[in-house]
């Protein structure tokens, strides 16, 4: 109980140091950006290389996971994400900084497969839904790296220097939270032949799901202050604040949502998360008075607070031999939503108003919980192949 105990913990540690690593990069992109002298449009494009490089760190760290262990490849993941983070902080010019956001985002990805399919390991010991908490360390990462960057950022230390500190504090955790992470599991011979059988339907399912959750979290992180300050002529301090209430919102959600989960069970809190978001999100963009709109976003958040993890769960327990390529999946092709999110949202705003371009997401959230009963199937899967 101990050794789980403890395998438990390095697992928050991991979760947060991605969440603080990856905060510490968002946080000092005007500073990185002025000194490799690139323009906001030159950023954009750069920052899909940070994208592809987590969806090909994903994929590639995946079927590694499955074949030396989490325990083996989640060290090492986030000694490489915390060594890439100092590369950004030492571009020049626009070549060198999208070389480094590559690097960046190939270790971000391998850290964010990796220890998922941890957490899974986890649950399995624990025997009990965890998901939900881990994402939430990650959240409080994030906070953590504002605070911090906020004082690097005032002491107008350089970049190099803030996300050097940063790295090695990175590399200390790494190496610090590797011995008590849990032993891989025995194989059998049936995990063998599992494991090199296509990828099944439920899987693909469950990544599109991902894929439009994601999305919805990726518009309220990219335009919920937008939406109040232009469509609801807020100040830009009362604007900020709608980000404020989703992200709050999203954290204290998927510390609630695990309880949620072993009670009722999965499928529950996608469904009615879903359902939930999709009434906050509607209410946001339909809404005429700032505080109804700020209620929407938050109801929003915590709606989607428990969706993604739950998505990742199931990956990952769907089939044990292959849970590492099954969570690259789903989590690979949900990332892909995050990015897309920007892309589909900005186009369309030259046609139609922000607040009825918001009403997209909406439609995802009734699909997804329309679709929830594919994490009933998955479990009746599970089960049987454990018998």
């Amino acid at each position: 109980m101990l050794r789980d105990t403890a395998a438990r913990s390095a697992t928050f540690a991991y979760f947060g140091l991605n969440g603080f690593l990856m905060g510490m990069w968002i946080v000092h992109i005007p500073a990185v950006t002025h000194q490799a002298g690139v323009s906001h449009a030159v950023l954009g494009y750069l920052l899909l290389m940070l994208g592809a490089g987590a969806f090909a760190g994903m994929q590639v760290i995946g079927p590694l996971t499955d074949r030396f262990g989490a325990r083996t490849v989640v060290p090492v993941s986030a000694a490489l994400f915390s060594a890439s983070l100092i590369l950004p902080g030492l571009a020049t010019d626009a070549w060198t900084l999208g070389a480094a956001l590559l690097l960046l985002g190939c270790g971000n990805g391998a850290l964010d497969v990796s220890m998922n399919v941890h957490a899974v390991q986890v649950e399995r010991a624990y025997g009990r839904p965890d998901m939900s908490a881990f994402h939430a360390a990650f959240s409080i990462g994030g906070v953590l790296a504002a605070l911090v960057g906020a004082v690097t950022l005032s002491l107008e230390w350089s970049p190099a220097f803030s996300l050097g500190l940063a790295a090695i504090f990175g590399l200390v955790v790494s190496v610090a939270a590797a011995p008590v992470l849990l032993e891989p599991e025995p194989k059998t011979a049936t995990d063998t032949e599992t494991a090199a059988a296509p990828t099944p339907r439920r899987i693909w399912i469950l990544a599109a799901l991902a894929l439009m959750l994601m999305l919805c979290e990726g518009v309220a992180n990219d335009w919920s202050a937008l939406h109040l300050r232009d469509v609801l002529d807020a100040a830009p301090a009362t604007a900020a604040f709608a980000y404020g209430a989703f992200a709050t919102a999203m954290t204290i959600g998927r510390f609630l949502a695990d309880r949620f989960s072993a009670r009722f069970g999965a499928m529950a809190i996608l469904r009615y998360g879903a359902a939930v978001a999709g009434i906050g999100l509607a209410t946001a963009a339909l809404s005429p008075w700032i505080p109804l709109a700020l209620i929407g976003w938050t109801i929003a958040g915590i709606g989607l607070s428990g969706c993604v993890p739950q998505l990742f769960s199931a990956a990952g327990h769907f089939d044990r031999a292959a849970a590492g390529a099954n969570v690259a999946r789903v989590a690979g092709i949900g990332y892909l939503g995050v990015l897309a999110g920007p892309a589909i949202i900005g186009p369309m705003t030259h046609f139609v108003p922000l607040n009825t371009v918001l009403l997209l997401p909406v439609a995802f959230c009734v699909i997804a919980a329309g679709t929830a009963g594919v994490l009933r199937e998955t479990k009746e899967v599970q089960s049987v192949g454990n018998r």
